[in-house]
């Protein structure tokens, strides 16, 4: 089962930071832009955090706070669950699942080397299970 490595050496590291004082209808902005469902949180340089779809959603929204008001700082989720470059696949997922997350930053020794949503963990099963499939198909029935 291939590793987060090879996720991220496909899909690329790049990730949209916003800083932890920018306001939400700023992040909301840039994350509409960017076709992206979350940004990481930065306070001088240093990971602090995660913004989402959903943070805007249970936070903003269903709370009633202004959004180009509100600082991102204070609505973000943190701390934040992450995994490692060398975690499995199976590893994120799980993360992923047990807490109810769509969106799992890639980090190593204190260092961003990407984010990893559950669409990039199911595109890259489904891509295994394909190739699984046709090696399977070609030892019954010989390649064609």
């Amino acid at each position: 089962m291939p590793n987060i490595r090879a996720i991220l050496q496909r899909k690329g590291s790049s990730v949209t930071t916003v800083d932890r004082t920018a306001s939400v209808l700023e992040a909301a902005k840039m994350m509409n832009e960017k076709h992206i469902g979350a940004v990481i949180v930065n306070d001088n340089d240093k990971i602090v955090g995660i913004f989402t779809e959903r943070d805007i959603l249970r936070r903003i929204v269903a709370a009633g706070l202004p959004p180009g008001e509100t600082a991102v700082g204070d609505v973000m989720t943190s701390p934040m669950a992450c995994c490692t470059r060398d975690a499995t696949l199976a590893e994120c997922r799980s993360i992923m699942s047990s807490k109810r997350i769509r969106h799992i930053p890639i980090v190593d020794d204190g260092q961003l080397y990407g984010i990893i949503s559950a669409g990039d963990v199911m595109a890259s099963e489904c891509e295994e299970q394909q190739l699984t499939i046709e090696y399977l198909h070609e030892y019954l029935h010989g390649r064609t």
